[in-house]
């Protein structure tokens, strides 16, 4: 079972829940003034500029233009820049597209406004399980701190885990995961959570 099957791949996540609350999550930014046709902007105009360009940016996305959608996603940072969302949909597009490094760095901006950013947590986790699976595994921690029944969190820790050497503490992670959603078990294969069987016993003489 390859790894982009074992731990949840951003295209599988299916959790935009937070992206959504675009427009609630504008209200509150900073004010970002510019000059356009001699006229300053107003807070609320550059929010719905970045609304907009987030709206353009996830149609694109959905069909499947991913530059397109990444230019839309620059343009709604450009227009505000303490947008959490702009940040998290251009890591994702770019953790799409195997850009790994741009990737991260939009993910650390959209955490720098909101620490409490469980997809980008998430994101961001996988990201790091090869070059650093000790901090992979602190972010998967505190995504379930943030979200106890986080089941896929579980899964991807638990895989971590034990492909570190910790292989029971990772097991009752696969276990809880599975509890939490009983659909995970088929990507656990099997025998892993087995519980040993005794040894037979020796021929006797």
């Amino acid at each position: 079972m390859d790894a982009m099957t074992r731990f949840g791949s951003p295209a599988q996540l299916g959790r935009y829940r937070h992206r959504y609350a675009i427009a609630a999550g504008m209200i509150g930014c900073v004010a970002i003034l510019a000059a356009c046709g001699g006229a300053s902007t107003t807070p609320q105009s550059n929010a719905q500029t970045a609304a907009n360009e987030l709206n353009a940016g996830l149609a694109a996305q959905a069909a499947g233009n991913l530059t397109e959608a990444a230019t839309d996603y620059k343009s709604a940072i450009a227009a505000d820049a303490q947008n959490k969302y702009a940040y998290y949909d251009l890591g994702l597009v770019e953790q799409l597209q195997g850009q790994a490094a741009a990737s991260e760095v939009n993910y650390r901006a959209a955490l720098q406004l909101d620490p409490t950013f469980v997809t980008a947590l998430f994101n961001l986790a996988i990201l790091r399980t090869g070059p650093s699976p000790f901090e992979a595994e602190e972010l998967y921690r505190q995504v379930i701190g943030l979200e106890p029944k986080d089941a896929t969190a579980y899964l991807n820790l638990g895989f971590l885990l034990r492909s570190q050497g910790s292989v029971t503490e990772g097991n009752n992670d696969l276990k809880t995961a599975v509890l939490l959603d009983p659909s995970l078990a088929s990507r656990i294969p099997p025998g892993t959570l087995a519980t040993p069987k005794p040894a037979a016993s020796s021929p006797r003489p």
